[in-house]
């Protein structure tokens, strides 16, 4: 007997490739932005639809804020549009949205609409959707040790009580499982500080379509991939 389809509980997506998707049509990176954001929201249709649970894309990370003022300013536009709709949509939807990274660097009108929309969504038992925004990795876990380190140094926590359960508690992903698969688009083979600790055992799949052209079916070869993996998490 073949083995069961296994669809991947929580998929991770590096979303690469709007720029050179919009210099390829002699368009501003703008545009590539938007349509990047057009495909994000029918990728989390086409997830929930698959029979994924948990959705974590990388939004906007540390690095991003090297980009030219103009690029990084129509992002945060575009980021401000997105949550003031957000609210509605992923009620409609039973999606609820959550925000991982340092919102304390952001704007303070992004940070409110971004607690509006966790406070209206925490109830909701559809797609988990979580934005990594303002988001490394490196900076995560600096974070997460830094607390530690308090704890320990005004007597809350004893060394011994450090553990991967400890830290893994401390991340901006501390109610999520890890990733069972990571995808990236555009060709490039890295990861690019995300998700360095969670992403310790997922499959990776890299492929060469360009973010705004991603598609159900694309995520389909990315699940099919992920069912031809052996996950033996150190084991034979």
């Amino acid at each position: 007997m073949a083995d069961e389809y296994k669809i991947p509980q929580h998929v991770a997506i590096i979303l690469d490739g709007n720029g050179r998707w919009a210099k390829k049509r002699h368009l501003p990176r703008g545009f590539g932005h938007k349509a990047g954001a057009n495909t994000l929201e029918q990728t989390l249709e086409d997830a929930w639809d698959l029979g994924i649970k948990y959705l974590t894309v990388y939004v906007f990370s540390t690095e991003n804020w090297k980009r030219s003022v103009e690029e990084v300013k129509g992002i945060m536009n575009l980021l401000r549009d997105y949550l003031k709709k957000s609210i509605e949509r992923s009620n409609k939807n039973n999606m609820r949205v959550r925000i991982i990274g340092d919102r304390t660097k952001l704007d303070p009108d992004i940070i409110q609409s971004i607690n509006d929309l966790e406070e209206a969504t925490k109830n909701n038992t559809g797609l988990q959707f979580n934005m990594a925004l303002n988001y490394g990795g490196r900076d995560e876990i600096t974070r997460a040790v830094k607390g530690i380190a308090t704890d320990v140094k005004e007597g809350r926590l004893s060394v011994d009580d450090i553990s991967e359960e400890l830290i893994s508690s401390r991340l901006d992903t501390a109610e999520l499982p890890d990733p069972d698969l990571l995808i990236r688009t555009s060709g490039e083979i890295r990861l690019s500080n995300y998700l360095p600790w969670q992403l310790a055992y997922s499959e990776f799949y890299f492929c060469d379509i360009l973010w705004p052209d991603f598609n159900k079916e694309e995520l389909k070869k990315a699940i099919d991939y992920y069912n031809g993996r052996d996950r033996r998490y150190g084991g034979v």
